[in-house]
């Protein structure tokens, strides 16, 4: 392409398109295709229809709805004008959307449905620049208006024009506006590595488009020629799996936590010859994986013995995921090596990636055919790495943000002046060049005896349990470990186990190998799970942790209240 703009890359995809489609959207009747000529058609027929109600180059154009078509040919419209994309999570309350469309002072909002509608309605009279809200029943009569509109043109996109503002999730005071640029996007969405969106792939994306790993996902796919099947509801992955049947599922690590959880309960819950021949399976497959990952070829006994339990479990497992999931990518948060190491025993890769919504989601990556279990990968090409003196990831790269929009004091504290990105997390570089993230380094738990701790490694520890469903670590200034944990219903009430008993076992099996300032000293058990509804959650599924510590405090309090440990 002529320049790294994202109306280059949409023009260039769809000049080059296969015979698949280009997209899957669901409907009432299922999964239905759309071509690559429908999409760019409509995509033409937006853009002139936003140029005809008075969008120009610059504008900031907002986006409140689920991960559906309408939003995806919007983004590619937007741009290819030069207004920006700003996107809104439908979870959103009308206060934190408030905040945004203010911030960013939109001029045009679209939304998916009513309720999302009024909510921008109740909130319009404190927006001074929001000329319309336009919801997307009205989307039929906007591209008919573009369509009579040919004769209005663009003004050119340049690589360093803003594209899109994403705003940061807020686990820390209001969020903050990355201003992404069409550079930026577009150098992401090109250096996705080789073997992980091509021609014939059928991607399956639930992710949030308003952040920046769900952008990624779709942009890349489109610039590889993939086929992207768009799923609105995140309960309904489990049926879209079934119906879709995708080559690749970018995802959250909590998808395949419940994947494991859940073929480990199915085991353990069995009786007799299938319980056993369930755990004999898993043995197997680790053994195969660990051979594999040692770069020795799998034969002789074992290599009999892995064909009888990918024919006895594995395949059965693999069928629910659709039968022909090739490749899964985990991102947005860390996922733990024992479900890796699961899923490379089904004989489905599933590759961590890391990058910040600062680097458009783009960093490093484990390649499907390259990759090390507990690492996030090498740098993707073209990105620099290095740590600082306290262990600090830097980074360098033509897909790192040009800043936080109104927020110069915060921008210069995240950049250095050579172009350097602080990331906030803390990690080390093995000898072939594969990251390992231990933290974020504003998690980082000093105890009151002075020792640093990672809490993220003692939650995913204790999330490898089927009986675990969210776990939060505490001790900052504290004299020990503590942790909150939140429990799979369904998995321990078939176990007819006392919880707390169930959780001790669990807790145990973590200590086993740590220090002892490293060990959970005590656990509490919560009623309910952390959600988003009560602010304790990003729509990735990230922990909120001051604000859980602040809900949960009572229970905090009381794991500490006599002073032992």
């Amino acid at each position: 392409m002529e320049r790294r703009t994202a109306p280059e890359l949409w023009r260039d995809a769809v000049r080059d398109a296969p015979a698949e489609p280009a997209y899957l959207e669901e409907t009432a009747e299922g999964w239905q295709p759309v071509s690559w000529g429908e999409a760019a058609e409509r995509v033409e027929a937006l853009a002139r229809g936003l140029l005809a109600r008075g969008v120009r180059h610059g504008d900031r154009v907002a986006v409140l709805a689920q991960t559906r078509l309408e939003w995806i040919l919007l983004d590619w419209a937007v741009m290819s004008i030069g207004a920006v994309v700003v996107g809104l999570y439908p979870t959103s309350s009308a206060k934190e959307c408030e905040y945004i469309l203010g911030h960013c002072e939109a001029v045009l909002a679209f939304t998916e449905d009513e309720e999302q509608t009024r909510k921008l309605v109740s909130i319009r009279g404190t927006l001074p620049t929001l000329r319309e809200i336009i919801p997307f029943d009205w989307l039929e009569k906007l591209e008919s208006d573009g369509r009579l509109s040919r004769h209005l043109q663009p003004d050119l996109v340049e690589e360093d024009d803003l594209a899109t503002l994403i705003y940061t999730s807020g686990t820390t005071g209001p969020p903050k506006g990355c201003m992404l640029t069409h550079g930026n996007l577009v150098t992401a969405a090109i250096r996705v590595v080789e073997g992980m969106n091509q021609p014939g792939d059928v991607v399956l994306l639930f992710l949030p488009l308003a952040h920046s790993y769900g952008r990624l996902a779709h942009q890349a796919g489109t610039h590889r020629g993939a086929t992207v099947a768009l799923v609105a509801d995140v309960a309904r992955v489990p049926e879209a799996l079934a119906a879709v049947r995708p080559t690749v599922l970018p995802a959250v690590p909590r998808v395949y936590e419940k994947v494991h959880a859940n073929t480990l309960g199915e085991i353990e819950r069995a009786e007799g010859l299938r319980k056993r021949i369930g755990l004999w399976a898993l043995g197997v497959g680790a053994r195969v994986s660990r051979t594999r990952r040692e770069g020795s070829s799998v034969g002789g006994l074992l290599a009999v013995q892995h064909r009888l339990a990918d024919r006895l479990v594995f395949a059965k497992v693999r069928e629910r995921l659709g039968g022909r999931l090739r490749v899964g990518v985990s991102g947005a948060a860390p996922l733990s090596p024992e479900v890796m190491e699961f899923f490379h025993a089904l004989g489905v890769p599933v590759v961590e990636g890391y990058g910040l919504t600062e680097t458009s989601s783009s960093a490093t990556v484990n390649a499907p055919g390259d990759f090390r279990i507990g690492t996030v990968g090498r740098p993707v090409e073209g990105a620099e790495l290095r740590l600082a003196d306290d262990g600090e990831i830097l980074i360098r790269s033509s897909s790192v943000f040009a800043g936080y929009y109104k927020e110069p004091e915060a921008t210069a504290a995240a950049l250095t002046d050579d172009g350097w990105l602080r990331t906030g997390d803390v990690g080390e570089i093995d000898a072939e060049g594969f990251l390992r993230i231990t933290d974020r380094k504003k998690d980082l738990i000093i105890t009151a005896g002075g020792k640093n701790i990672a809490p993220q490694n003692l939650e995913n520890a204790l999330k490898t349990s089927r009986f675990v469903s969210q776990a939060l670590v505490v001790g900052d200034r504290r004299p020990y470990v503590t942790a909150l944990v939140t429990l799979d219903e369904a998995e321990v009430t078939s176990s007819g186990r006392n919880p707390q008993e169930l959780v001790q076992e669990v807790v145990d099996q973590v200590n086993r190998d740590r220090t002892r300032v490293e060990q959970i000293k005590r656990f509490s058990i919560l009623p309910r799970d952390f959600s988003q509804e009560e602010g304790e959650v990003t729509p990735t599924l990230k922990l909120r942790r001051k604000v859980v510590h602040e809900h949960f405090a009572d229970e905090i309090e009381r794991m500490y209240a006599d002073g032992r440990g």
